[in-house]
This record gives C-alpha cells, sequence and structure tokens, in this order.
C-alpha cells in the first residue's frame, strides 16, 4: 500500500486530488497540507511513500517543502503538481528533490501512474515539458559539460550502460529487458549511481548525464 499526502493551498484541489487517490487500492491517502509547512510536520509524524506537491503556495512554497521532505530521516517520493506548463520553478523543484512533474489537468490515470511509478522508484516527467526542462536546465548555464563528465568517471562501464537508459526514461523494468538483468539488480546499480553522482534521485542523475552527454 502506497501511504500518499496530498499539498496544495486550494482545497478544492485537495478534495478531487483525495477522491482520485481514494479511488485506487492500492494508494492510502494518510494527510493533506495546505501549504509546505504543514506538509513537513505531517510528514514528520507520519510515514509518507508519496507527496504531490504544488509549487506555489503561502507560509512555505513546494520547493522549499520539497528540500525540507527530502531531508527527512525517512524522506517521501515527491511528484510537483503545477497549474503552469514551464513553470519557471520546475527545474528547482526537480533540483531540490521532486521525482516527478506533472500538471494539474493531467489525465487521472496518469496522476496514479504516476504515484505509483515513483513509489516503485521511477521518475515522471509530464510528456510534454520533460524536452523543455531539460533545455532550460542547458540554457540556464547549470554546472559545466566538464564537471558532469568527471563525475560520470566514478562509475563503471555497467552503471553507465544503466544510467544512459535512465537518461533516456527507462523505468527499471526497461533497463532489465534491455541489459538482460533482474529487476532487483537494476535497483542496486540505480543506487550505487545516486551515490556515486552525489544525487538524491534518478530525475537529479538523468539531468547530469544529458549534461555530460551521455545520451541513449
Amino acid at each position: 500500500m502506497i501511504r500518499s499526502l496530498i499539498v496544495d493551498d486550494d482545497a478544492l484541489v485537495r478534495l478531487g486530488l483525495a477522491d482520485l487517490l481514494d479511488g485506487d487500492p492500492g494508494i492510502e491517502l494518510v494527510a493533506q497540507a495546505s501549504d509546505g509547512l504543514e506538509a513537513v510536520e505531517l510528514a514528520t509524524a507520519h510515514r509518507i511513500d508519496v507527496a504531490l506537491v504544488d509549487v506555489r503556495m503561502p507560509r512555505m512554497d513546494g520547493i522549499t517543502a520539497t528540500a525540507r521532505l527530502r531531508a527527512l530521516p525517512h524522506p517521501p517520493k515527491v511528484i510537483t503538481l503545477t497549474t503552469f506548463d514551464l513553470d519557471t520553478y520546475v527545474y528547482d523543484a526537480l533540483a531540490a528533490g521532486a521525482d516527478g512533474f506533472l500538471l494539474k489537468d493531467a489525465e487521472p490515470a496518469e496522476i496514479l501512474r504516476a504515484v505509483h511509478l515513483v513509489a516503485a522508484g521511477s521518475a515522471m516527467l509530464h510528456p510534454a515539458a520533460a524536452r523543455r526542462v531539460i533545455d532550460r536546465y542547458h540554457a540556464a548555464g547549470r554546472p559545466q559539460t566538464a564537471a558532469a563528465r568527471s563525475r560520470l568517471g566514478r562509475l563503471t562501464p555497467r552503471e553507465r550502460e544503466v544510467l544512459t537508459l535512465l537518461a533516456g526514461g527507462a523505468t527499471n523494468a526497461d533497463v532489465a529487458a534491455r541489459l538482460g538483468m533482474r529487476e532487483s539488480t537494476v535497483k542496486a546499480h540505480v543506487s550505487r549511481i545516486l551515490t556515486a553522482l552525489e544525487v538524491t534521485n534518478r530525475v537529479q542523475a538523468a539531468l547530469l548525464a544529458r549534461d555530460a552527454g551521455l545520451t541513449p
């Protein structure tokens, strides 16, 4: 059972998401928060697997909340939800540790799929915005290619193969099928990759890989 948390200052949005999550037998809605500060308090008091977090909120915004949530002793996975495609804060949310980014008007099935994917250790970016988020990352003068390639030098050849597929959006199952591995082996490789690259999730690892020119 995936234990979830909804974080949004709009009561109607919270209600709609609550109805959606309650309809999935594999998801348990543990709590709801109206801002980031309350979200951190609730995630500290309850075990949360996946938090759906709005970007723009009073008291503590979604970016700060994401960083605080990911810094907890037992951090939940975070999916950032926004009304705005190409929101100026999207990359910052991913850099803060978010495992996914979706628009609030995404199809209900897509939101549920994101919760399940992220809970299983995969990432989920809105397909229409993923490419542009990465383009923005490069255009904004983020870490240089040489520095990114230096960090990738810490990986074994097999880990680089896994990372290349991750950078292309592959799930653990996809990687296992392509490289003839068990999913448990892929998960072990992903864990080692994140540690070696000093990143918190596969989205950040994929961005680093793309910055280094490591593409499928």
